[in-house]
């Protein structure tokens, strides 16, 4: 048992996020998985974890208070009935409520209880559907839409697999908590990246006001990332100058190598990437590769086309040819002509990086966008594959940062309808400077 007065003062500051659900769901396993280590006792026995018992833990630089509670059955007398009551008194005392249900049995009489009486609470509650240790499992989830408790997100305690996106939607119902020191926190996070010597440093500076990178017009001067905070457009940034990307990470070699695997980092640490392009010159594959990484990457985009004082008519119809020829599969990334040198247009960076950042945490609501998704497949149908029309059931938004949709299907859907779905939700609903992945779940039909 824990000590009542242990760190005091930091469960007090948490949030708390209480961990319910009826014995040998699995709750202990996940606990220690959200935890990233051994703490909650796990043993294949129901009833082995009885008392509240509670843990800090960190996820994305946010902190809150972890509880692990005892099965709850609602109906139970003696022991278990105190047990149960430890259950209710966490859910009283929680800002959210993680409610575990067992993936593989599915909604049992006691879970319908449980969900009903959450309900009545009127708590936040997020549900996690554990031992979905394979991605063919996962349709099967959607029938616990049932509980009326929102979107079952599945996971496995066991492996790992679905933590981070139900953390995510754990955080984003956490009331305000402090980040912890050792993550970055505070101001949103800009990765400046680009081919060599396109003025990513220049641009830094100016944007500073103080040389706070070394420039030189000798390509490839920035190794190491370079962390500023840039006061711009009445809001404080975290900007990181990163080394020139030549070439993919494992063609590089020596200082080179090296520079391209903190670059790496640094988009990976990045909530929005600023790619720095040479207007005066032609678009090139390097260009095009650093873009590709931040987009695989799942990063906020906005392009900016640097050197803009250098352009003429000619270069500048040439120009607008090459965006639309070679960067077609990025029109959806806000775009900004500036120039590091003369400081032109610089200041319209905070309003491009703030819609991109707005459509990357955007969700929609499981109600609105079916509702959308019913009119869309209504006008424009998925084409027919083998003279049958797969129908289009329902959509979920998985996940956010980058926004993630889920198709559930009849059957499997054309890669240029997938795309058709992409643009017509960019469109409508305003995704503008985010990458955005649609995915499909055939849900076959099961035999009687």
């Amino acid at each position: 048992m824990t000590e009542p007065d242990q760190n005091a003062e930091d469960v007090a500051v948490a949030p708390v996020v209480a961990v319910v659900g009826r014995p040998n769901v699995g709750k202990s396993t996940l606990v220690n998985r959200i935890l990233g280590r051994r703490e909650a006792v796990v043993q294949d026995v129901p009833g082995v974890t009885r008392d509240r018992v509670a843990y800090d833990a960190l996820w994305n630089g946010r902190r809150f208070t972890l509880v692990d509670t005892g099965g709850w059955e609602p109906d139970a007398r003696g022991l278990q009935a105190m047990v149960s009551a430890q259950a209710e008194r966490a859910v009283a005392t929680a800002d959210v409520v993680l409610f575990v249900v067992d993936g593989r049995t599915g909604a049992t009489d006691t879970d319908l209880v449980v969900a009903r009486t959450l309900r009545r609470a009127k708590r936040p509650v997020v549900l996690a559907v554990t031992k979905v240790d394979d991605e063919r499992l996962e349709p099967d989830t959607a029938e616990l839409w049932s509980l009326g408790l929102g979107e079952p997100r599945p996971v496995s305690g066991l492996h790992g697999r679905g933590s981070g996106d139900l953390l995510d939607a754990v955080l984003e119902l956490l009331p305000d908590a402090p980040a912890d020191v050792d993550v970055e926190g505070g101001p949103r996070r800009v990765a400046l990246v680009g081919r060599p010597n396109v003025g990513k440093s220049s641009l830094l500076n100016r944007l500073t006001g103080e040389d706070r990178s070394v420039v030189d017009s000798v390509a490839g001067t920035t190794i190491d990332p370079v962390d500023s905070l840039v006061e711009l457009g009445g809001e404080v940034w975290r900007f990181v100058d990163t080394a020139g990307l030549r070439r993919r990470v494992h063609q590089a070699s020596g200082m080179e190598y090296y520079a391209s695997l903190r670059t790496a980092a640094a988009i990976e640490a990045a909530e929005v990437a600023v790619v720095l392009l040479d207007a005066a010159d032609r678009i090139s594959e390097q260009d095009q590769r650093v873009i590709a990484e931040v987009v695989d990457a799942g990063r906020a985009l906005v392009l900016a086309f640097n050197k803009w004082d250098l352009l003429d008519e000619d270069r500048h119809d040439l120009l607008e040819k090459e965006v639309a020829r070679d960067l077609a599969r990025v029109a959806w990334a806000p775009r900004i002509n500036v120039s590091a040198k003369t400081g032109r247009a610089v200041e319209k960076l905070a309003a491009a990086l703030r819609t991109a950042l707005g459509s990357w945490d955007r969700r929609i609501s499981t109600g609105r966008l079916n509702t959308w998704l019913s009119e869309v497949v209504s006008q424009t149908p998925p084409p027919a594959r083998g003279g049958k029309a797969p129908r289009v059931l329902f959509a979920t938004q998985a996940d956010t940062r980058p926004p993630r949709f889920v198709l559930f299907t009849t059957g499997f859907l054309e890669a240029g309808y997938r795309r058709f779905l992409e643009r017509k939700l960019r469109e409508d609903f305003e995704f503008t400077g985010t990458p955005i992945e649609i995915s499909v779940r055939v849900r076959e039909k099961r035999k009687r």
